[in-house]
């Protein structure tokens, strides 16, 4: 049974699950979309509304998910803030047009299924198995409680099924996957030049004039970027002082709170069990379960029978073992007869939405609590309450912090008084570029912000992640400026030798090109010049050993007449230039095909169509909604702009 679920749950659908469990930023549960006070709506989509706080914690999420992925690849200085906001913004647009479409469309997610798509999150799980206690941890960790999240949950898991459904009628005929195969799987053989510009650089001379001349002709390339210092205060949870072990009682306390939920294993059973399906006759299936019930009352073994007979195809290799259960994992029928069950027993056949049951109890965890006096309870105690206390102690700071940087705007100083933290200075940083701390986008905007830079006052409170905020002034600033001549002839001169070096080798390989039109051979020509040849032969549309600037040259040329060549030049990523030659084109040959790649094909194929007609059914779904931007995220361009 539990694999019959398993098995609905399987592929893009649990991905799709892991992925809002691992790093959530999308679903953010139906109750999200309501609540009001000062909290402005930014979008409305359909009934539903996007406020401010949605948006920023998708923002955050979305943050921390790139910053999780790219781990310490991650720069935040390639991100751009504005772009990424009104991606996000969009992102909960789309979102919140399927949930509601979904549900006007009456899809629904049983319990059943909400919690067997729990059991399938590797996050949740300790041993292979369903931990409760990892549940609480991993969602206490992300901000959520189980309520929000099974209700996030749920709303994903009807998403999903409307996408897989339209996913799944997708097809491909024979005729064009003949085709797209054809094309995928072409081969073209290639031969080209390499025109390298370092080799021209010698040949290039740079005057003193011409450096002049560069420099008059474009002084607005030669400015020094608008650069900005700032003293700042920050806190930051993790860097606050831990808080001295308090007396027993208090950790007593914790303990009895948390006792049920983080310090007592729930009562668990093995079983096994035996499916027959109700098929066209129920009655039938009722005289097959019962005759299976007889055997194993006269001492036929449970797990042989199951091997054989059972009608569940996930737990019939395993002689219908199911591992070990707890309460509210199964439909309630198969939970009390299980519950009820001494060890070694069988039940009587159970009836329920997948068939009749045998079911047998091979062994019982009893619920246990681990005791207060127990060392790792201890440790976990002092660290819940450390953990408290700091955040307790975070938020009261986060408080006094932006009363006191709004009460007196002209100073840093009382805040950090207040707070009872450095006062701190940055390096110059630019809007694009900083580092340390400052390589945070939203830190830079704060600072380059009117209040700041320009009215000379204490920014907001800025995010830098979660429990982490800065609050900073300017210190020092220096507006854009005119590098002179001679801090950047050098620059100059090296850009001149450069561009004379790309011109010649353009000509040469212009030349050569026509030459190659003409019908002359490539080898001979690129010798007398001096490039570097290279002849792969047939190559693919991937070929890893090519330039890839040179592969898409190669594969957008016509196909070449008998004996003739198709001939290009190519710009590539380092100054150089190529001459590209193909001489044939060679199809994949379908018919000689293997069967397995021939399906792979097909199935790539279906896939892409299967994309593509989704895409269409979400841009017509939009395209019959209403959605109003109410006001653009902070910090995001509006239209007018």
């Amino acid at each position: 049974m539990l694999q019959t679920l398993r098995e609905r749950m399987s592929g893009p659908a649990v991905w799709f699950i892991v992925g809002i469990i691992t790093i959530p930023f999308a679903f953010f549960g139906i109750e999200t979309f309501r609540g009001g006070g000062g909290d402005p709506v930014i979008a409305k989509v359909d009934r539903q509304k996007i406020r401010e706080s949605q948006f920023r914690a998708a923002y955050d999420q979305r943050l921390r998910q790139l910053q999780a992925l790219m781990g310490e690849n991650f720069r935040s200085d390639l991100i751009d803030p504005q772009r990424f906001r009104q991606t996000v913004l969009a992102d909960m647009v789309q979102e919140s047009l399927l949930r509601q479409h979904v549900h006007d469309a009456g899809y629904r997610a049983s319990d059943a299924m909400v919690f067997e798509a729990l059991e399938a999150i590797p996050a949740f799980q300790e041993n292979g198995r369903f931990s409760s206690e990892a549940y609480r941890s991993r969602l206490a960790q992300q901000g959520y409680s189980p309520v929000r999240f099974e209700q996030q949950l749920r709303d994903a898991l009807v998403v999903d099924q409307m996408r897989e459904g339209i996913l799944g009628s997708a097809f491909a005929a024979a005729a064009p996957a003949a085709q797209s195969f054809r094309i995928d799987q072409q081969q073209r053989a290639l031969a080209y030049a390499v025109f390298e510009t370092a080799r021209y650089l010698p040949q290039v001379p740079v005057s003193d004039a011409a450096v002049q001349e560069r420099y008059e002709q474009q002084p607005e390339r030669f400015l020094a970027p608008e650069r900005l210092r700032v003293a700042y205060v920050e806190l930051a949870l993790d860097q606050l002082p831990p808080a001295p072990a308090p007396e027993a009682e208090v950790l007593k306390v914790i303990y009895e709170a948390d006792k049920a939920s983080r310090f007592t294993t729930v009562e668990e059973r093995q079983a096994r069990h035996l499916l027959v399906n109700f098929g066209a006759d129920k009655d039938r299936a009722r005289e097959r379960i019962e005759a299976l019930a007889g055997k194993i009352a006269q001492g036929a073994d449970f797990a042989s029978l199951a091997s054989s007979q059972s009608d569940d195809p996930g737990s019939k290799a395993r002689g219908g073992d199911l591992g070990w259960v707890r309460r509210g994992q199964m439909t309630e029928k198969f939970e009390q007869a299980l519950f009820a069950l001494a060890e070694g027993e069988v039940s009587e056949p159970v009836e329920t939405e997948f068939g009749w049951h045998l079911i047998k109890l091979e062994e019982l965890r009893e619920s246990r609590a681990r005791p207060f006096e127990d060392a790792e309870v201890q440790a976990e105690l002092l660290s819940a309450y450390r953990q408290r206390d700091a955040e307790r102690r975070y938020q009261e700071l986060a408080e006094k912090i932006e009363q006191t940087a709004f009460e007196s705007p002209a100073s840093l100083e009382p805040v950090a008084q207040a707070a009872g933290l450095p006062l701190q200075a940055s390096d110059w940083f630019t809007r694009a570029e900083g580092t340390g701390l400052f390589a945070q986008p939203d830190l830079r905007e704060a600072a380059f912000s009117d209040d700041v830079l320009q009215a000379g006052e204490n920014s907001r409170p800025v995010t830098v992640a979660d429990g982490h905020i800065v609050v900073l002034r300017k210190q020092d600033h220096e507006a854009p400026r005119q590098r002179p001549l001679e801090e950047v002839a050098a620059a100059i001169r090296d850009q001149l030798k450069a561009e004379g070096a790309r011109a010649k080798a353009a000509a040469d390989a212009a030349e050569v090109l026509a030459a190659v039109g003409a019908g002359r051979a490539l080898k001979p020509l690129a010798t007398r010049k001096k490039a570097v040849l290279k002849t792969p032969g047939l190559v693919r549309r991937a070929a890893a050993d090519v330039d890839p600037r040179i592969l898409a040259e190669l594969f957008k040329m016509p196909r070449p007449a008998e004996g003739a060549t198709s001939h290009a030049t190519v710009a590539l990523a380092n100054g150089d230039v190529s001459v590209v030659v193909c001489t044939a084109v060679q199809d994949g040959d379908w018919a000689a095909a293997p069967e397995a790649e021939r399906a792979q094909q097909s199935a790539r194929l279906r896939d892409s169509l299967a994309g593509a007609e989704f895409v269409a059914y979400r841009a017509d779904l939009e395209s019959r909604s209403k959605v109003e931007i109410l006001q653009q995220p902070e910090g995001t361009p509006t239209a007018a702009e």
